[in-house]
């Protein structure tokens, strides 16, 4: 009989396919450490958890890897993400509980557990990198077993992670300086599959790690295109790129919010195109305006109406960039777009900071950029060798 988890009913439907929600690594790691708690202070033997999550969803957790000895037991959760593509997915997430003789309880990180190296994020340099809200979690569950049983005296949680130094080569935490293993993450305790709000926080995160280490001008791609790019015809540390997806207006808003002095994109075509119509969460599943902004603008750099056309039913943007230059509109339309890409950067910044981008496409390779680009590249540039 398959173990009942309580998510059963939870999903949500994404491209018409029903997707499961799962729980955290901050989830696991409290539930471990409440089951391992509970099984010093009774002596009996735990097979399952029940776990109320901050999100108000009760689980039901299968509690595995048990090892008891005289003054600790330790004790696993496996990471389930759902249809999250999440790296920690399977991944056993340990807790050792051990009686002490101070009268408080206190939390770290062991092997696979990350150390936090750089400043600007949740947690200080030197701490293990279990966030906030997971740290909480742990501890009201321990303490909550430690009332139940009337105990006093005082107890040391560990967590650790076999294969989370591997798993985090594939995170973000080696570019956040986040060193030896992964993150406790989670604020809801759930994982909902192909999160937003969870990407858009990853954004943030490495944001604000850059602010707080220095970083007064940004560079940033929407994906690999764009670092692609950058490492191979552009003369600026790529080290320092970050990528922002197809979240323009929020890495903007971020940015404002967090005091940034400028941002230069780099970015292919078929992404940025849409920013010149005003478009600031660039998915296709968004807004697909692609070959219509293409078109209005060579329109307005001279093309004729049934050139126009024939861009209206192109399907690539270099396919429509090469009827564009059969027409001899190429860089007169690319000075059409990128003046609009300029000016609605700057009205989602209400012009607050700096904004440029150099736009590039596969087969043309490098098509145009902003009136601000040249000085973000000098400014970029001299704050990389200001930071070393």
């Amino acid at each position: 009989m398959t173990h009942k988890t309580g998510l059963e009913d939870y999903y949500i439907i994404r491209n018409n396919k029903k997707m499961r929600f799962g729980y955290t690594t901050g989830t696991c790691a409290a539930a471990a450490s409440k089951a391992a708690a509970q099984m010093l202070l009774s002596g009996e033997e735990i097979r399952e958890i029940p776990f109320l999550t901050p999100k108000g969803i009760l689980l039901n957790l299968e509690v595995g890897q048990i090892e008891k000895g005289e003054d600790h037991v330790s004790c696993a959760v496996r990471k389930d993400a759902g249809d999250d593509p999440d790296m920690t997915d399977g991944l056993e997430i340990y807790s050792r509980v051990r009686k002490t003789g101070e009268a408080r309880i206190v939390l770290d990180g062991g092997p696979g557990v990350g150390r936090v190296t750089k400043k600007g994020l949740e947690q200080p340099v030197g701490n293990a990198a279990i966030n906030k809200v997971p740290r909480s979690m742990i501890l009201k569950a321990v303490e909550d077993v430690s009332s139940e049983y009337d105990y006093e005296g005082g107890l040391e949680i560990i967590i650790s992670v076999p294969g989370g130094e591997e798993a985090a080569k594939k995170t973000f935490n080696p570019r956040l300086g986040i060193q030896g293993g992964i993150s406790i993450l989670g604020t809801s305790g759930i994982v909902e599959p192909m999160s937003e709000s969870a990407l858009i926080k990853t954004i943030e995160v490495e944001m604000r790690q850059r602010v707080e280490n220095g970083s007064r001008f940004l560079l940033v791609t929407p994906g690999n295109y764009g670092s692609a790019y950058l490492k191979e015809h552009m003369d600026l540390p790529l080290e320092e790129a970050m990528k922002c997806s197809n979240y323009v207006g929020e890495t903007i808003d971020m940015a404002v919010s967090m005091g940034v002095e400028g941002i230069l994109f780099v970015s292919h075509i078929g992404k940025f195109v849409k920013v010149a119509a005003g478009i600031m969460n660039t998915h296709s599943r968004c807004a697909d305006a692609r070959a219509e902004v293409l078109a209005s603008n060579a329109i307005r750099a001279g093309i004729s109406a049934p050139a126009a056309l024939e861009i209206l039913n192109t399907v690539t943007t270099d396919e429509a960039l090469a009827l564009i230059e059969r027409e001899g509109k190429l860089q007169e339309t690319i000075k059409e777009i990128t003046d609009r890409i300029s000016y609605y950067l700057h009205h989602r910044a209400y012009d607050r900071m700096m904004l440029g981008a150099v736009i590039f496409s596969n087969e043309f390779g490098y098509l145009g950029e902003t009136e601000k680009a040249g000085e973000l590249m000098e400014l970029l540039r001299e704050q990389d060798v200001t930071d070393q």
